[in-house]
């Protein structure tokens, strides 16, 4: 059988315990079904609503720690980076470098991600079509990139809301090998919330299963022990404890 590509984890760094704890998770539900998750953490988040809200740890440290939960516990390990310049410290820690949504389209941050040799996965825009992606895809495999995913998360649908249209996942498998479904961020309400992100986790399980019906053959999930006080995107995130139920209805 083969495995879809699962990734895991919190929004971002809070804590090495947080770290801990999520990765012990994960090595269970790996045991238990065969799968191989990877493990996902942001050092910082650059584009949170307000100024004020939390960011992460930095890069320096979140590093180490990724690194840690990597050698630790086993587990491949996936961040996101924001400007070209982090793409070759990041690529010697982790196997995946991510390309956030807003900065799909930014061309140096696309070819230095490339340029690393690890897998880039590149999330589309809430403003871009599938199609639209196969600009993205262009730029970091002809840039040298080992291998490039794709990464549907909704599109804008009027003010603070996201809309998936999952015919984007049909047309991105027409460009990438490995086409993600980004379960949480797909059900965000984007700057509604008072300042922050809000969101509707409930609808995370059945996301999955359309994308799935659509022909993803990877899934995002990010989740937290107690995402209702999670210091980012937590009305979006999934209870750790509901991770392995979701997957095991995907496989």
């Amino acid at each position: 059988m083969n495995l879809p590509q699962i990734i895991a984890g919190p929004c971002v760094i809070e804590s090495q315990e947080l770290l801990e704890r999520v990765a012990e998770e994960i090595v269970g539900i790996n045991n238990r079904l065969g799968t191989e998750i990877i493990f996902k953490a942001s050092f910082d988040k650059a584009n949170r609503t307000s100024l004020h809200s939390y960011r992460g740890v930095g890069m320096e440290r979140g590093l180490r720690m990724l690194s840690d939960i990597g050698s630790k516990y086993g587990l491949k390990t996936l961040t996101d980076i924001h400007e070209a310049w982090q793409a070759e410290p990041v690529g010697e820690v982790v196997e995946i470098l991510q390309i956030p949504a807003f900065l799909c389209r930014q061309t140096d941050l696309l070819v230095a991600a490339a340029r690393t040799g690890k897998v880039v996965n590149i999330k589309k825009a809430q403003f871009l079509s599938g199609e639209d992606m196969r600009y993205p895809y262009q730029k970091a495999v002809e840039s040298g990139a080992k291998e490039v995913w794709l990464t549907e998360r909704g599109n804008i649908y009027g003010y603070n809301n996201l809309v998936v249209d999952f015919r984007n996942i049909a047309d991105m498998r027409n460009i990438a090998s490995t086409v993600v479904m980004d379960c949480t961020h797909s059900v965000q309400r984007p700057g509604a919330a008072g300042g922050k992100t809000g969101g509707n986790r409930e609808f995370v399980p059945a996301m999955a299963l359309a994308a799935k019906a659509f022909g993803a053959n990877g899934y995002f999930f990010e989740v937290h022990p107690d995402p209702d006080n999670a210091l980012s995107d937590g009305p979006n995130m999934l209870y750790l404890s509901d991770l392995e139920a979701v997957i095991k209805s995907l496989l």
